[in-house]
């Protein structure tokens, strides 16, 4: 029988099939290459060969994802789950599942899952509410992490503040802040003037003008615009009755005004501004949102919190 010719510059003791050269190294070595990468590669390189697998789901690799110096102290129970997590990977990934809360539950974290960056919300009773004790109402959430809410019951001066500590952060990372609301059943006054929002870290202050209510009226929007015959009298007991009646009413912006979007989980949120949290800052991100200058009234906002998250390119 003739000897079968060998493809040229293939040596005898070579496969047919070409094996991955990479994959031949130690798990150790490539365990500390794919700790250099990102969870989402770590994720892809698991594909690639069962030694890939095993390297990639090493304790070695996704403890270099997780935050360095861990978390802040979680409450009892967190993270959520049928058990205690079994290993690094089990923790990464429950973390960038969904919020745990803290220790005084009323800041949730979670981790980025493609960057593993810390992200927080800060919850309503976690912020600085002006009038929240005279002119706001605590309600009970069943659709968030957190037991309470504030909604807004009617003001004229609309002031809201937030506050979290650099070092909480993950360094080198750009942030953004959201205000995540939703609308009481009757509203009005928040879509006419526009607010002021504001974000502050180290020298850098942003200032964006934004809008919580956007083009049209909800369908659940609820004013009787009254009757156009009402006597001088009593027009003068209600001056703010045009601005209310602008919510039944199409309100154009200029198109540097942020509005709202509304999220996968049912609630709105509302883009305040951005920041860059660098490696070795001591201070405190500020965050705001008011409407101070008209007077005008509004009612009917109700606040999750604001959610510091990682700012997405594109």
């Amino acid at each position: 029988m003739p000897d079968q010719k060998r493809p040229a510059g293939r040596r005898a003791e070579e496969p047919m099939e070409g094996a991955c050269e990479i994959a031949r190294l130690p798990e150790e070595l490539l365990s500390a290459v794919l700790a250099r990468t990102t969870p989402r590669d770590a994720c892809r390189a698991a594909a690639v060969s069962p030694a890939f697998r095993a390297a990639a789901g090493s304790d070695a690799v996704w403890a270099a994802f997780l935050p360095p110096g861990g978390l802040p102290p979680l409450a009892d129970g967190e993270p959520q789950g049928p058990a205690l997590p079994s290993s690094k990977k089990e923790l990464f990934l429950r973390l960038s599942a969904g919020p745990a809360l803290l220790h005084d539950r009323l800041v949730s974290v979670w981790l980025d899952r493609e960057t593993g960056a810390k992200c927080y919300m800060l919850s309503a009773r976690k912020l600085s509410i002006v009038w929240v004790d005279t002119h706001w109402a605590w309600i009970p959430l069943e659709d968030s992490r957190f037991s309470e809410g504030a909604e807004l019951e009617d003001v004229c001066w609309f002031e809201i503040h937030g506050k979290i500590h650099s070092k909480m952060l993950s360094q080198d990372t750009t942030y953004a802040a959201y205000m995540v609301f939703k609308m009481a059943d009757y509203y009005y006054g928040l879509n006419f003037p526009a607010q002021e929002a504001s974000v502050s870290s180290g020298a850098t202050n942003l200032t964006r003008e934004v809008c919580l209510q956007a083009g049209e009226a909800d369908e659940k929007t609820h004013y009787d615009e009254g009757d156009d015959d009402e006597s001088d009298e009593e027009e003068e007991e209600d001056v703010d009755e045009y601005y209310r009646s602008l919510t039944n009413r199409r309100v154009v912006h200029e198109e540097n005004v942020m509005l709202p979007q509304r999220r996968a989980d049912g609630w709105m949120e509302l883009e305040l501004g951005e920041f860059l949290s660098e490696g070795g800052d001591d201070g405190e991100v500020s965050i705001s949102l008011m409407e101070t200058k008209s007077g005008k009234w509004k009612s009917g906002l109700i606040v999750q919190g604001i959610e510091i998250r990682c700012k997405k390119s594109g």
